[in-house]
């Protein structure tokens, strides 16, 4: 399995001199949220702050930083042509360096990068102390229209700052929301494609060594001959997507997952015949209550759009699991403020 925190360690690796290009602040309507960040080289990215003309010219504005801290002549494949770029109203870029306002704007080149310390001394730099701020509305002066407005720091990345993003990378790593595929088969490889993209940490658990082959790299995956008991061990707040070969074995895998208390979704794939057939055997065989089986989502992904193609039910399932889950979020975050108010 690769995590996030490995993906970001292997960009780091290879990509040689890197820019941190991070959403400082906003205000209205913007593509991402403050803390949103991507790291740009001279000739790769890794990440997004919300793409369109905030990125391209953000990516444009790290690159020729990048370019002037290496004390060598820019190349055309280090730096885009931006002649056709549109131009930001006057004023809009602010570079800084060492916390103060740098050199006046060059009216002419509103991409000009404007590092303050620049050609000190022997052609020293101090690229811990160089930051460039560009302060971007989201309007017609730049293509956009979300119509909000968006601060952009962008700083070269030494030691200090790469260990703080990967130490950042594994603590979020490691509080993902889990979600369970019980099943690998066409469904199963489309949902964990699916879940693969999404901020998650994905488990496919399957009693067949053949059906996880060729499953994503960022997606785990469990060889049991007994699921059920993934479902025991899985954190609180987990997803349960059971979608297997075996009916009776979603049925053992379904009743497990309905007796924590403590699960953001449980869903089950079929029909309404099968749903069925789960309540009779859940309620007289499996001691499940009535209140137990109202918390299963089945068929999963809806009856909304009537496709049963795998790709399609994918989508459609990993957009209930995700909405579950930041209701599960919401509601636990919400419930020590109630208990404090009662």
């Amino acid at each position: 399995m690769n995590s996030k925190a490995q993906s970001l360690k292997d960009f780091l690796g290879r990509a040689g001199r890197v820019a941190l290009v991070e959403v400082a602040a906003t205000k209205g309507s913007t593509p991402r949220e403050a803390g949103a960040f991507m790291l740009v080289s001279a000739s790769a990215i890794f990440g997004t702050i919300g793409g369109g003309q905030l990125e391209f010219m953000a990516i444009d504005k790290a690159r020729q930083m990048l370019c002037r801290l290496a004390s060598s002549k820019c190349s055309s494949l280090e730096i885009a042509d931006v002649s056709a770029a549109p131009h930001p109203p006057a004023g809009t870029f602010s570079p800084y360096s060492d916390g103060e306002k740098g050199a006046s704007r060059n009216a002419g080149d509103p991409l000009s990068p404007f590092l303050r310390g620049e050609g000190k001394g022997e052609g020293q730099r101090d690229a811990d102390k160089v930051v460039a701020t560009l302060d971007v509305p989201l309007g017609p002066e730049i293509g956009q229209c979300c119509g909000g407005r968006v601060e952009v720091l962008i700083r070269p990345v030494d030691a200090a700052l790469e260990q703080q993003l990967i130490s950042k990378a594994e603590a979020e790593d490691a509080h993902l929301p889990h979600v369970y595929v019980f099943g690998g088969g066409h469904v199963g490889q489309a949902l964990a494609a699916s879940l693969a993209l999404l901020p998650v940490h994905a488990v496919v658990v399957e009693t067949r060594a053949d059906a996880l082959e060729g499953m994503p790299e960022t997606v785990e995956t469990r060889l049991t001959p007994m699921p059920e008991s993934v479902v025991r061990e899985a954190p609180a707040g987990s997803a349960f997507a059971i979608l297997t070969h075996d009916h009776a074995l979603d049925f053992l895998i379904v009743a497990e997952a309905l007796k924590r208390d403590d699960t953001a979704y449980v869903g089950m794939i079929g029909s309404k015949t099968k749903k069925a057939t789960f309540k009779n055997w859940f309620l007289k065989s499996a001691e499940g209550s009535e209140a137990e089986f109202d918390r299963l989502i089945s068929p999963i992904g809806g009856n909304a759009v009537k496709d049963k193609r795998p790709p399609v039910i994918a989508a459609l399932a990993a957009a209930e699991i995700m909405t579950a889950l930041a209701s599960h979020s919401a509601e636990a975050s919400a419930a020590p403020e109630k208990a404090m108010a009662g």
